[in-house]
């Protein structure tokens, strides 16, 4: 026979657990939508997406200081999508940050890009597979963003030998990493299969991050999916709430991180 205490220990948690919403304890992902500010038609389109999309903007694309704006307004968080040049040596686009740039010029042309997008929370980079390895580029790029004030970093991961990540986190900056990538392959089966590894990993350690692009095939992809992610058990998210489930370290709280 339950004792007295025993019976008013189950009575406590049957009133107190209603307190504590299904929701709370769903697994969640959060997705960002790099590439944007080329074109208005397709950055309207990702700004229409259910829930909390991350739109990560080109610093001197056409568009946007408008869409950004636009973004905002929808409670939507706001990146700067920052270029940084690759290990293959394309062609990088306006506002990019390169391995030969002094401190001075590096910093002066962090800033422009930083005002040039209304309303950034965070920045991610754009390629980058050279300049995320190099320790002394990052340490500028994370002092530099700590003195703006409440910026973000988000390692897009175009390399598996960046350090991002790991000076951020040195020098107190809030980081996280992208764990998918939903369009590499940008056929439709490729983008579904990368949608449901996204839904897999966030329900094995607690949250995950993706990142595709505005593409037609991900974009409609993405208007079918996230209105039915309730009935998956699964939550969107933004990245702050993200930031909040990982370590200072930028380890998951919950279980280890994912393997890519």
């Amino acid at each position: 026979m339950p004792t007295v205490l025993t019976r008013l220990w189950l009575i406590l948690i049957a009133a107190v657990l209603p307190l504590f919403p299904v929701q709370a304890r769903m697994p969640v992902i959060a997705i960002i939508i790099d590439d944007l500010g080329k074109r208005l038609d397709h950055g309207q389109r990702v700004l229409r997406l259910r829930g909390p999309v991350a739109c990560a903007f080109l610093p001197r694309a056409a568009h946007t200081r408008a869409l950004a704006l636009a973004a905002h307004r929808r409670g939507k968080e706001v990146l700067l999508h920052l270029p940084m040049q690759s290990v293959a040596f394309g062609r990088l686009d306006r506002g990019g940050l390169t391995l030969h740039m002094t401190e001075q010029a590096f910093r002066r042309q962090l800033k422009a890009d930083l005002r040039a997008v209304p309303y950034v929370q965070g920045v991610n980079n754009h390629m980058g597979s050279l300049l995320t390895r190099h320790p002394g580029h990052m340490l500028w790029l994370m002092r530099a963003l700590r003195q703006h004030g409440g910026l973000f970093f988000v390692d897009s991961r175009t390399t598996d030998k960046t350090v991002a990540l790991q000076i951020a986190h040195e020098t107190g900056v809030p980081g996280i990493r992208r764990d998918v990538f939903l369009d590499h392959d940008p056929s439709p089966a490729a983008v579904e299969a990368q949608f449901e590894r996204l839904l897999r990993l966030a329900r094995r350690k607690g949250h995950a991050v993706a990142i595709g692009h505005p593409y037609p095939v991900t974009l409609a992809m993405l208007e079918r999916r996230l209105p039915q992610l309730q009935r998956e058990g699964v939550r969107l998210v933004n990245l702050r709430y993200v930031l909040q489930l990982t370590t200072p370290t930028g380890q998951p709280k919950r279980t280890a991180s994912a393997t890519h």
